[in-house]
Parts: C-alpha cells; sequence; structure tokens
C-alpha cells in the first residue's frame, strides 16, 4: 500500500516537471522568435520600439507632475491650516496664562503675601530713606 501512494507522488512531481520543461521551451521559442523579428525587421523595429518608449515615458512623466503638483498643493493647504490652528492656540494659551496670573495673584493677596509689585515699590522707597539716612549721618 505504501509502495502505491509513492508511486502517486512521484507520477505528480514528474507531470509538474514535465509542465516547467514546456513552459520554460515556450519562454526560450519566444525569445529566439523575438529576436528573429528584430533582426529581419531590423533598425524599424527598434525605431518603433524606442517611439513607444519615448511616448510611455512622457506620459510617465506627466501624471508624475500631476500628482507632484496635487501632493503639494495638499501639504500647502495642510500648511495653512495649521498655521491658522497654532495662531489659535497660542491666542488661547496666553488667555489662559493671564488668567491664571491674574488668580494666583489674587489667592497669593488674599492671604498676605506681597506682589512683585509691592516687593519693588518697597525697595525703591527703602533705597531712599538709606539715601537720605546716609545724607543725615554724613552732617553730624
Amino acid at each position: 500500500m505504501a509502495k502505491v501512494t509513492l508511486k502517486k507522488k512521484i507520477d505528480a512531481s514528474s507531470h509538474t516537471l514535465d509542465e516547467v520543461k514546456t513552459y520554460a521551451r515556450k519562454i526560450w521559442l519566444a525569445g529566439l522568435g523575438a529576436y528573429a523579428r528584430v533582426g529581419n525587421e531590423g533598425g524599424a523595429y527598434f525605431k518603433e520600439l524606442v517611439k513607444t518608449g519615448q511616448h510611455v515615458e512622457s506620459k510617465g512623466k506627466k501624471v508624475a507632475v500631476e500628482q507632484l503638483d496635487a501632493a503639494n498643493s495638499q501639504i500647502d493647504q495642510v500648511k495653512s491650516n495649521l498655521s491658522s490652528v497654532k495662531g489659535r492656540v497660542e491666542v488661547q494659551l496666553d488667555k489662559v496664562e493671564k488668567a491664571f496670573d491674574t488668580r494666583v495673584a489674587s489667592a497669593l493677596n488674599r492671604i498676605g503675601i506681597a506682589s512683585k509689585h509691592d516687593v519693588e515699590t518697597l525697595s525703591a522707597k527703602l533705597e531712599e530713606l538709606t539715601a537720605l539716612l546716609e545724607r543725615v549721618a554724613r552732617k553730624h
């Protein structure tokens, strides 16, 4: 029984190998046919191939340029949208920052902590008093 299964597998792989050989031969013959045709038709066939290639290349370039322009247009639009959003976000952040500063200053003032402005005013007055005391001390 095992011999029968093995024989079927060998036959199947042999059939596949024959198909591959047949297909490879057809490819070889197609290559020879193309070579012979080019040899018979010579330069005219070559020129026709070059002309066809140039046509395909110009179409490809045109499509590539159109797609590149469309992509650049979309990128410019996205940049514009981002700039607009960035500006609005910065304005909102400034508003939030100012509101935060105002509330913190108010809270510090309620608990009796002097603001920066208060400290600067007191420092200026202290400097004036120090200068006045130094002048009085020199006179005596």
